[in-house]
């Protein structure tokens, strides 16, 4: 449909304001409603982007009831339409409810015809751009194993996981906590030959020592008090699959022996068993520790090291990974407002600073909170600074680089990737963001290298 007969859905009970406002938006191509039931008749029919919505429809013409159960029926069964609410002079209560609840904007009666068109077309833009970027984070969670990133940073570490995903080899993930260790895990695992096989997790530092050699390597039936019945274990569990160890710095002394004999033999003994049972398993392990130190102070065994390190993949933490922290905001937002069912929600430019500046200690296990937090705590469908609840903007910390032109083009770089990510993908914004024509910005993303990621942009 080209965009001059774009739909609009108007919901309207007086038969000589129908008139004028299908005369007034001869632009677009006008249904019109009475009441509730004929509303969303023809919501189902026409799925208009945009509806103008009176609050006084009958059997309630005279108060609102009427009016915010079709605007909650509405944002029910299509929560991305922009809904206009028309509402009386001075109804300033009504229509900030209506916004608390979804509305899209108010307009109040009587109306300018070219005013309200003005803001019916603002309307449409923002439902399309909305489009482009549910497209865009389709097209990124597609990349690999849900993994949402337009950091030059972890699109490398993408590669590199699908290198080594067709291969048995054993793969060490090292990097702060809540940098996303396991989501790479199961990308991985996801990404192999073993997909269809178990991906089977285990965290050595969550479970006392004196149960985790039986939850790993399983036990026969009286091998220990309380053992009733023969159990088998994790690595067992796992076989044909995936085995992820999380924190395997964490691992006793004694169990890092019986687990590089496992990775030597590849068959284990069960806690009271005789028999040798072999197991054919993948081993991805993470851990937020330096292995080296512990490997100096002689608490981490150096030759488990050398068996778990064949492929060894460094996660850098999110305040490392250009525009990461914004472009991950829009898509947490679009998540968890979907579970809350609190519609469609956008990021202020205020939030979207906060969230640039912010350090992020706790990665994006901390995002992950701040941005359900500001869903929950929004009044509207903006999510605000205030909403966030961060304490403040960290100063920024590097070291002192002393070649200007690679500071002028780490610079470049990383304002690059964060006009992306505060356009969400689309290169046209990102180009009137930076300042710069669009080829401008096709030269600097080939300079840079990213102009092969282009698939995860905007064209």
């Amino acid at each position: 449909m080209s965009e001059a007969r774009r739909p609009v859905l108007i919901v309207e009970d007086d038969p000589a304001l129908q008139v004028q406002m299908k005369w007034a938006f001869d632009a677009y191509e006008v249904a019109v409603a009475s009441d509730r039931e004929e509303a969303i008749a023809q919501l189902r029919h026409v799925e208009p982007a945009v509806v103008t919505l009176d609050l006084g429809l009958p059997p309630d013409s005279d108060g609102v009831s009427e009016g915010f159960k079709t605007l909650g029926q509405i944002l029910e069964l299509a929560p991305d339409t922009k809904v206009i609410v028309l509402t009386g002079q001075n109804d300033v209560a009504n229509a900030r409810r209506a916004v608390s609840e979804g509305a899209y904007d108010f307009f109040a009666k009587p109306f300018e015809p070219d005013v309200l068109s003005l803001i019916i077309d603002r309307a449409f833009r923002i439902y399309e751009l909305q489009l482009e970027n549910r497209r865009l984070l389709a097209t990124q969670a597609g990349a690999i194993g849900g993994i949402i990133t337009g950091a030059p940073e972890m699109l490398e570490i993408c590669r590199m996981v699908e290198k080594v995903s067709s291969t048995d080899a054993t793969v060490l993930l090292l990097g702060e906590s809540g940098t996303g260790k396991e989501l790479l895990a199961r990308a991985l695992h996801d990404s192999s030959p073993r997909s269809k096989q178990r991906f089977v997790a285990i965290n050595c530092a969550a479970i006392p020592d004196t149960l985790l050699e039986s939850e790993l390597f399983g036990y026969e039936r009286g091998a220990f008090t309380g053992a009733f019945k023969q159990t088998i274990g994790r690595i067992e569990t796992a076989n044909k699959g995936t085995l992820f160890l999380d924190e395997i710095g964490d691992l006793p002394a004694a169990l890092q022996a019986k687990l590089l004999r496992f990775l030597q033999e590849r068959s284990i003994e069960r806690l009271g068993g005789r028999g040798e049972i072999p197991v054919d398993v993948r081993i991805v392990c993470a851990t937020h520790q330096n292995l080296q130190e512990r490997i100096a102070d002689a608490t981490f065994r150096e030759d488990l090291f050398y068996r778990l390190a064949e492929i060894v993949i460094t996660v850098p933490p999110l305040r490392d990974r250009s525009g990461d922290a914004v472009l991950l905001a829009h898509a947490l937002a679009r998540r968890f407002a979907d579970d809350l069912k609190r519609g469609h929600l956008t990021i202020a430019a205020d939030a979207l600073d906060a969230i640039e500046n912010h350090r992020w200690p706790g990665n994006v296990r901390e995002l992950e909170n701040v941005i359900k937090r500001a869903v929950i705590m929004a009044d509207g469908p903006v999510i605000q600074a205030r909403d966030l609840g961060l304490a403040g903007s960290d100063e920024g910390s590097g070291g002192e680089v002393l070649n200007l032109r690679e500071a002028r083009d780490g610079a470049e770089r990383r304002e690059v990737a964060r006009a992306l990510a505060r356009a969400n993908g689309n290169l046209s914004k990102a180009a009137d963001l930076l300042g710069i024509s669009r080829p401008t910005l096709y030269d600097l993303l080939n300079r840079f290298g990213l102009r092969k990621h282009d698939q995860q942009w905007e064209k």
